[in-house]
Order: structure tokens, then sequence, then C-alpha cells
């Protein structure tokens, strides 16, 4: 395919802001930059993207590719190179423009941006390298950016683009190398890994040279480049083990590994501060929740990730490897990950806690915390009086700043349900789970069939409203969710005429 050099700038974000639509993986900033004397932006913890921060503030950043070229032909890309549609790519100073003119107007927060691969990812790295160092040196750009470093590219390029993105993140895709190989063939799992991990040793070498240099405990070594290119070792990290995902390997952080920027720009400025993230498609191939989950925990405990995001798998291109779905996209699977994933990161869980090989899927009917406190219904009730944090943390409906709130205000005085439910204590769910001192809410028991008939209730309408989120009906006197059997025709009449 051929770039369209004759398009305006309005027509290429349009198309470009289109195939943009299936990367997920961008949330919030993760760091905080107070606005600086002449320069334009800032960046908050709270949040950049369209999605909802912390403090509950709707945020939006600038979400487009670089270009929709690429010389890759994934079957479940709509940018593969096979797919007969227009292409197009931005320069360096049409993607400044936008989000200069774009920022100013109060439109965004940031700057979300991936590419296709034009030419080579060398090339293509090389462009988006010129166009964060233009927005944050000759714009003076402080706002958040968000950069896909592309798997293939020199190490060189991704680091100093490290030194001027927020964040970066490589893309997994599919959780096993079988899966690349047979819907993505011009990628490896190597190739993928590999500048993962150089943004992972780059993220720790800094901190541990900021540490040294902060305390004045050793003298950097001498006689560094004061360029990018070559330059003499800054840090020489001890020899570090990290489990590859399929775990059966391990490998080495190399000692002779160094930075190529100069020690005075590693002083100034932190290397991809808010850390780095991926994305994995669910549904496209065979994989189970299990493996998914599995390989989530390995990318947290090996690469350091900040998030993992999950994609679920939309049919865009007709190709006879790809599955029919003829539900949809799967979006309740998608969404019992994206739980699974909060309890791996904030409640202490394991992922052979929810999942085992026996039972290798998520419950559609239960959300993975009451699914899991159902199984182990022998660690209940839980008195929130005494009972410590992390065991607060297990207890369904109790989330981490409920628990955090229930430890601090106990220490005025026991607590009740009324006190529970005002500390933000989701009861419908907790109370069957929890004593207060030594008394479960009255018409409770602790049986599992009867929480579960209790639970399942409320997790169906839940379910409905995530398979049907792009479904939109006047719900009439008869309707409840499509949950119940449709009224007969005699109990219509008798409705309308007030017989009941």
């Amino acid at each position: 395919m051929l770039i369209q050099q004759d398009l305006s700038l309005q027509e290429k974000l349009r198309i470009l802001t289109d195939a943009a639509k299936y990367d997920v993986a961008c949330t919030s900033s993760g760091v905080a930059r107070k606005g600086k004397a002449g320069m334009v932006g800032n960046t908050a913890e709270s949040g950049i993207c369209h999605s909802f921060a912390a403090d509950g503030r709707c945020i939006s950043l600038l979400k487009i590719l670089f270009t929709n070229q690429c010389i890759y032909d994934c079957r479940y890309c709509i940018n593969r190179s096979s797919n007969d549609t227009l292409r197009t790519a931005f320069t360096p100073d049409e993607v400044c423009r936008l989000t200069m003119e774009f920022y100013r107007r109060n439109y965004i927060e940031g700057l979300f941006l991936s590419s296709g691969i034009l030419y080579s990812a060398d090339y293509t790295m090389e462009l988006i390298y010129q166009t964060v160092y233009s927005l944050r040196n000759e714009h003076h750009f402080n706002g958040y950016i968000h950069i896909k470093a592309i798997p293939g590219a020199e190490e060189e390029l991704i680091e100093r683009i490290g030194f001027l993105a927020d964040r970066m993140s490589v893309n997994l895709e599919l959780p096993t190398a079988q899966g690349l190989k047979s819907l993505a063939p011009g990628k490896t799992r190597d190739k993928i890994l590999k500048p993962m991990r150089q943004i992972q040793r780059g993220i720790f070498s800094q901190q541990k040279l900021l540490e040294e240099l902060s305390g004045e405990r050793k003298r950097l070594y001498g006689g560094a480049r004061a360029g990018f290119t070559g330059g003499a070792s800054l840090f020489r990290p001890d020899k570090a083990s990290a489990v590859l995902l399929e775990g059966r390997a391990s490998e080495e952080l190399s000692p002779n590994r160094s930075f190529y920027a100069p020690a005075s720009l590693q002083r100034e400025q932190r290397f991809v501060p808010a850390g780095q993230s991926t994305q994995m498609i669910v549904g496209a191939t065979q994989e189970n929740d299990y493996q998914m989950i599995k390989v989530t925990e390995a990318l947290y405990q090996s690469y350091g990730l900040k998030r993992v995001f999950f994609s679920a798998f939309v049919r865009v291109n007709e190709d006879s490897l790809l599955p029919a779905l003829p539900g949809g996209p799967p979006l309740l699977r998608e969404h019992r990950l994206y739980q699974a994933d909060w309890l791996l990161r904030f409640y202490g869980f394991q992922a052979d806690e929810l999942l085992t090989e026996d039972k290798p899927d998520f419950n559609v009917f239960l959300d993975p915390k009451c699914d899991w406190a159902l199984r182990h219904l022998e660690l209940f009730p839980v008195e929130v009086n005494r009972a410590e944090y992390q065991t607060l943390l297990r207890v369904p409906g109790i989330g981490v700043k409920s628990a955090g709130r229930i430890v601090a205000a106990r220490r005025n005085g026991p607590l009740d349900f009324s006190a529970l439910k005002k500390l933000g204590v989701v009861l419908k769910r907790a109370v069957y789970f929890i004593t207060c001192s030594g008394r479960m809410e009255q018409g409770t028991r602790l049986d599992q069939d009867f929480i579960t008939s209790c639970l399942i209730g409320d997790e169906r309408r839940k379910n409905w409203d995530i398979s049907h989120q792009d479904s939109y009906r006047q719900l009439s006197l008869f309707h409840d969710m499509k949950l119940e059997e449709e009224p007969t025709r005699e109990d219509k009449v008798s409705a309308v005429f007030g017989n009941m």
C-alpha cells in the first residue's frame, strides 16, 4: 500500500484516530509533574486518558497512530498489510501541532502515540523520537506522553524516548508463543519481550543510580561522553535473575549494560517515570482464563509492569483462522480478567488461588472474589472488629479503601453493620461473610447454596449490562433486564385493567 501524501491534516486525523481505537493499553499517568515557567502543561497523578480517574474526573488524551501503514500481516489487526485500506502517516510537526492546539483548547491532557511500522522498526521509532523531542524541547510541552515502543527497534532509540516519555508500553498481543505464530507470523515472543526487558532495566538502573547520587556513597565512573551514543558505563547493576513467562528458564541482567544518555540527563530527567504497560487480546486464540492470568502474574513479577490491559477480540477481518464469535466480543470475559487483575495487584491474591488447571475459566455469574470466597467458606465468617487488614481485603464487598477505614475506625469502638455501610463497605456482598461483635446479620447463614442464590441475581444483571453495553431500549413494566420469563397475554391484560 502506498502512503497518501495529499490528504489534509483533518483527513489524516480522522483515519489515524479511528485506526487507534483498538489499542486499549493506556490509562492514568501515574506521575505528577507541576507546571514550569516557560513551559506548557503539567501532569497529574489522577490520570490521563478517556477514562475515569481515582478522584472521579473524566479525563482525556489525544490517542492516535503515527501511521496505519504496517509491514506485518497480523490476522486480527485492521491495519494488516494485506488489507485494502487507505494508508497515511503524520509528520512529526503535524503531531506536535495537533497536540499543542488540542491542549490549548482544553480538549486533552496529554498524548498517547502508537504506530504501525513504516518501512522498518528503526525508521518509525526515529520519527516518533523526533516528535516527542520536538514536543518537549521546541514546543516546551510538559504534559503527559505515552509512547508505544516498537519491537525490533534499536535499544538507543528506545532509551532516548524513555527520557522524554512518561510511560512506554510494548503490546504482548497474545499470551502464548503458539498464538503469535498462528495469527501474527511476523512477530515473535523474544522480539516483544526484549524492549520490555530493556525498559525494566532502564527504570531499575536509573533508580539505583539516583540513590547513589543522592546518598553520595559512591563516585561515578569518569569519562562519560556528553552525547547519546556510546559512553562509558555509568552504573553497573549487580546480577539479578528474572523468570521468563514460560517459567522454564532464567536470564541475568547484563553487568555490562549502560545508559547511552549522559549522567547530567539522568540526574535531571527520570526514565519512563510512570512505568510500562502491555496489552493482551482476549478471545482471538484458544488460551483459557487460567493461562491469561498466569501470564499476567508473570509480567508483574518478572518485568515490573504497572498495568496489563485486556482487549476483547473484535473480528474486523474475514479470516478462516479467526474465531467466529456469534455472540460478539467476549466483553464479560474481559471484565472478569480485569477484576482478577485488580485482585493480583491490590488484594494480595495469586493466580493459582483464583483458577487452576482443573478450573481454568472464571465463573460467568460471580466475580472472582465472590467465587473464591464461596470455595473457601472455611475461612469465614470474618470478625471485622478483630481481623487484620489483609484478611479484610479477602472479604467480598470490602475494598482497599474500606478495609483501611475499618482498621482506623474500630480504634474508637466496635463497629456494627450500619457503621460498615457508612465506611463504604458493599453490604449486599459482604454481609454473608462477616460478623460484627460475633453476630451475623439477621436472616443470613453461612451456606454455599444460600449465599450463591442471593448473590447471583445481582451479578446476572451486571453480566447482562456488560454483554449488551451497546444495546439501548425503553424498559417496560414487564422487563427485568431480560432475566425473567416473558409475561403471558393474560398477565398483560390483567396489568392493563388493574387486575393484579
